[in-house]
């Protein structure tokens, strides 16, 4: 087999882009995959899925404009393709900018119209061509022989799908199968669908059931072997430096490996919650919290946070995946529960109780609530720890609604407002298309502030300024409030959110992972979201 041409790889690209069926689409990403040599399958099996194996190049948006005219005829490999992003991705000190210029045109110099528009789309995150992961799950698992169970777990556990490409096309089933939790590798967490009350939460958990207090924080994943501990978020950055007291309260623990899944807050002096912006940003007065108010607080939480001069922030955790060399993801949540309470201080775990029925529940609502939460999350007592994914075993309610969009675009301000992007134009994810539907517009809830943010940011992710609005590249996602989904005429997905207003920006969140227009119908139709 020679080298895979890069032509090839675009052409793949282009096709999936322009097919509407999912099997299709499978079909020529797994022959593309087929296609490559081994050393080809981490860079190639990315590009197909719209990644770059470099996360940083230094290529920015206008770094892509003002480009070579195309080659016409097609030299380029992958091999060759991806040292020279090594090359670009590699340049620093003085004089960067020109060598990164140089070879950025050198590059696209050599590639003909269709690879320069995969290049461009892969510099700049935008290659929308409908080959997300998931599909890329797929292709590997037909490319490879395998079942797609398999090529989802390890992806699950890797966190990287170039490294479970690689392995399934190199090893098939076999070396999927050794791709365990690794302990201070992150995996990506467990999440929780919607439901507008806890009874239809019940209904989609079963009874018995715990209600968890659903925590208005940071989510945290911390990684603990001997000495060392590290904490991700819940986009798996690494945070550890920055939270000296989960660091402290996870050292007083007496295992020896753990993978703790929870939340840190920042506590007032009664031990409420602080609003989640003082939280996020540490940025409150330092406070002391009885041990003995309504949220106790461990004392190693409370020493640690001494020396900072800052909020106290305190992890709170519900889940716990791995224990002194054992893997429990695949245990029912029971089980992990119990080993939770009996690896970790009481001081240290979120309120739980387990109810069933709908009046107990209803109950640990209104008392989370009362306290100043965000709401619950109903879980079920049998399903595993289903990382990466949102079912139905883990269910949160809020007594308001909430949904994160994406801001496809922005109207400059009048009066108070002239100067500043003010009004946004919020979309819902599209899983079947790959793109966003829009749902209303908001300006409520924005302080001066916000303005002054987010006009600096959405100008930088500007793709067509008009006079009065200008429309960007649709990567922020916002957190939206409001009363409820009503239907619309003036909106291409026939509805339009009632009384929206901002919460916050999710910079914690991508696009990716913004909530589906299927999750706004289930509202509009008044159950559970899927």
């Amino acid at each position: 087999m020679g080298a895979v041409r890069f032509l090839d790889l675009a052409a793949t690209s282009a096709a999936v882009g322009a097919t509407s069926g999912r099997r299709a689409k499978v079909e020529l990403l797994a022959a593309a995959l087929r296609a490559l040599d081994p050393p080809e399958v981490p860079a190639g099996s990315g590009w197909l899925a719209g990644e770059l194996r470099q996360r940083q190049t230094g290529v920015g948006w206008a770094s892509l404009r003002d480009l070579p005219p195309p080659a016409a005829e097609p030299t380029l490999t992958v091999t060759g393709v991806d040292a020279a992003i090594d090359e670009i991705a590699a340049v620093r000190g003085p004089g960067s900018q020109a060598r990164r210029r140089a070879l950025l045109d050198a590059l696209f110099a050599r590639a003909t119209a269709e690879e320069q528009r995969m290049l461009r789309g892969l510099f700049s995150g935008e290659l929308r061509q409908g080959a997300q992961a998931g599909l890329l799950a797929d292709a590997v698992a037909k490319a490879a022989d395998v079942p797609l169970g398999a090529v989802r777990r390890a992806l699950l556990l890797a966190g990287d799908l170039r490294a479970v490409a690689e392995a399934a096309l190199a090893g098939g089933a076999a070396a999927l199968a050794g791709f365990g939790l690794q302990v201070g590798r992150p995996l990506a967490p467990m999440l929780a669908q919607s439901a507008p009350s806890v009874d239809e939460a019940l209904a989609a958990t079963g009874v018995p059931a715990v209600v968890d207090v659903k925590l208005d924080g940071i989510r945290i994943q911390v990684h603990r072997s001997g000495s060392d501990i590290a904490v991700f978020s819940r986009s798996l950055d690494e945070i550890t430096t920055r939270v000296p007291e989960v660091v402290a309260a996870v050292r007083a623990l007496p295992a020896r490996e753990l993978v703790l899944d929870g939340e840190a807050i920042g506590l007032d002096e009664a031990g409420r919650p602080l609003p989640f912006q003082q939280t996020s940003s540490r940025a409150a007065r330092r406070t002391t919290p009885s041990t003995t108010g309504p949220t106790p607080v461990a004392p190693a939480v409370l020493a640690a946070a001494a020396t900072t001069g800052e909020a106290v922030l305190t992890p709170y955790f519900f889940d716990l995946l791995h224990l002194d060399g054992r893997d429990l993801i695949d245990l029912p949540g029971r089980d992990r529960w119990a080993a939770l309470a009996g690896a970790v201080d009481p001081t240290l775990l979120v309120g739980r109780v387990e109810v069933d029925g709908p009046g107990p529940a209803g109950e640990a609502f209104a008392a989370a609530v009362d306290a100043g939460q965000e709401g619950v999350v109903v879980k079920s007592l049998e399903a595993p720890y289903d990382a990466g994914r949102r079912g139905a075993a883990w269910v949160k309610v809020k007594p308001r609604h909430t949904l994160d969009l994406v801001v496809l675009a922005v109207e400059w301000g009048s009066g108070r407002r002239s100067g500043w992007l003010s009004n946004l134009h919020l979309g819902a994810r599209d899983p079947g298309t790959g793109g966003f539907v829009m749902l209303g517009k908001t300006f409520k809830g924005l302080t001066d502030e916000m303005l002054r943010w987010q006009t600096e940011r959405f100008l930088a992710l500007t793709v067509e300024r008009g006079d009065w609005v200008v429309r960007v590249r649709p990567e922020q996602v916002v957190e939206i409030a409001f009363d409820g989904v009503q239907t619309s005429s003036r909106y291409p997905g026939g509805m339009a959110l009632r009384f929206a207003r901002v919460v916050r920006y999710r910079d914690d969140k991508t696009a990716a992972e913004a909530d589906t227009i299927d999750a706004v119908r289930a509202i509009h139709e008044a159950r559970p979201a899927g």
